[in-house]
């Protein structure tokens, strides 16, 4: 192999973004894993960018954004990568960007789904407090529907970054933050306990790609629990066992 010839990739990594976040909250992560070898892709969720400040001044294009539409957005981007490659991605998902990693996992795409503090599907019936405190900016106000919200300090560290300082959190939220559609909010608040809508997951089909689910100890928006409630409602074998899987790598 030529010097100046890169090495072959060792596949494609598709990382899913969360509600208040941008493609460049991925930052560190799609560097480390290109240093690895993989090629890896961000995707935007339908009308987001990395320009954080022009979304604060106008989030418009925001409004009634549902879960649909944002997994319809990523499975078109996947069918672009298999068209390219000739396989299905790794897709690892933050937040409601585990939630789409579920359903597009529901979907048939993927060959390994991650749910990194996983908004929870639909029929999973499980709200611990601090789940309701970090969504109140939201489901406190019933207008926002269809509308965007833009969390204040104090709200932003409660949510994503109540274990740095407030003066650290300041500084990721103004680089990262931009107003999120209450839509996708309402949606997964109003199917907690009916297995409907567009966040409807069947637990009990087989042949979905492995999925593993990661909870965050000190997470108050995605706290252990809920993730935990989650992974029980898959009926089959698909979400991945971390020990074996380490021990089997290693």
């Amino acid at each position: 192999m030529a010097e100046d010839t890169p090495p072959p990739s060792k596949g494609t990594i598709v990382l899913v973004h969360g509600l208040w976040m941008t493609p460049k909250s991925w930052a560190g992560w799609k560097q480390r894993y290109e240093q690895a070898g993989y090629t890896v892709v961000v995707p935007a969720w339908p009308g987001v960018s990395d320009d954080v400040a022009g979304l604060r001044m106008d989030s418009s294009r925001l409004n009634g954004l549902r879960i649909r539409t944002v997994v319809d957005h990523l499975a078109t981007v996947i069918d672009g990568i298999v068209d390219e490659t000739g396989e299905q991605p790794i897709i690892m998902g933050h937040s409601f960007g585990g939630l789409m990693t579920q359903l597009l996992l529901e979907r048939g795409y993927g060959k390994a789904g991650i749910a990194i503090d996983s908004a929870q599907s639909a029929g999973v019936p499980v709200l611990p407090l601090s789940v309701i405190r970090a969504g109140m900016p939201v489901l406190g106000k019933p207008w926002t529907i269809n509308r965007t919200v833009l969390l204040t300090a104090k709200q932003f560290h409660y949510a994503f970054t109540n274990t740095l300082s407030m003066a650290e959190s300041e500084k990721v939220r103004e680089d990262l933050q931009i107003p999120a559609p209450g839509k996708p909010l309402w949606q997964a608040a109003l199917h907690l306990t009916t297995n409907s809508g567009d966040s409807r997951i069947d637990y009990g089909r087989a042949g979905r790609a492995p999925l593993l689910f990661i909870a965050g100890t000190a997470d108050h928006i995605v706290p252990p629990k809920v993730n935990h409630k989650n992974a029980k409602a898959y009926k089959v074998g698909v979400v991945a066992d971390y020990a074996l899987g380490w021990a089997e790598s290693h």
